[in-house]
């Protein structure tokens, strides 16, 4: 019979690990990692930032290179994803011209090539060296929030069978899942955050643009503890229990 203790601990648990597991997940699916906040559309001086081009037409293109969408993402209010880029622009093609308030926005999903093509010393400049450094944080800054959630889902399968064997000593390998878990949704954070300080150093934000992380890369930030909390709880019930386990066994033979 399960004490009263271990009960709490595992319920605490799975509660941490499924509100973990809904925050990675949010956070992977949607595109609020990084956020641009630019100046009105009437303070920007096209002719230096744009050469009054068609931002739209430039962000959606194919040919769109790094260089190219980094700088629209900085004079249109981009944010920037795991696997989208937006930006807000108005429904008029000469948007800049109209003081128009109907703006929408815009999104384009990077391709799995994409996501695995190599970064350049100068970004959109492949006359130049790859980056390896650039290059390899973001490719783990997509992988790992996978391998996290494969990780959470293995740790709740390894669960289910300890319900159903009625043991709890199981549960330590589902605390080991979370706590692998937890490491890897922490990389995916330090690659992300790493990955655009050195894109900035790269392509400086404009004075007059604000940059910040956003809700989506805060999720994955506080996802990361609950993690850990959820697999401490785990290892910690199931230890426990065994020891106590043993402990009266030992008694009862005596």
């Amino acid at each position: 019979m399960m004490d009263n203790r271990f009960a709490t601990a595992l319920v605490i648990a799975c509660v941490l690990s499924v509100i973990s597991t809904i925050y990675v997940a949010a956070s992977v699916g949607t595109d609020f990692w990084y956020e641009y906040h630019s100046p009105p559309p009437s303070a920007i001086n096209v002719s230096e930032t744009t050469g009054e081009r068609n931002f739209l037409e430039d962000f959606i293109s194919e040919e769109a290179d790094e260089k190219m969408y980094v700088d629209i993402l900085f004079h249109c209010n981009g944010t920037l994803g795991l696997w989208r880029r937006c930006i807000t622009v108005s429904r008029h093609s000469h948007w800049f011209r109209l003081p128009d308030p109907d703006f929408v926005t815009e999104c384009v999903s990077f391709s799995l090539s994409d996501q695995f093509m190599e970064r350049y010393t100068e970004p959109g400049n492949h006359n130049t060296d790859p980056d390896l450094l650039r290059t390899y944080l973001w490719r783990c800054q997509v992988l790992l929030p996978f391998v996290s959630l494969g990780l959470m889902c293995f740790g709740a399968l390894i669960g289910i069978c300890a319900c159903a064997c009625h043991s709890l000593y199981p549960t330590i390998g589902t605390g080991v899942l979370h706590f692998l878990a937890g490491i890897c949704t922490l990389g995916s954070v330090a690659c992300y955050a790493a990955g655009v300080h050195l894109l900035h150093q790269k392509l400086p934000i404009p004075e007059d643009v604000q940059g910040e992380f956003g809700w989506s890369f805060c999720l994955a930030c506080v996802s990361a503890p609950l993690q850990f909390m959820a697999a401490a709880l785990f290892i910690w019930a199931a230890r426990t229990n065994r020891k106590e386990y043993t402990f009266l066994k030992a008694y009862r033979v005596a």
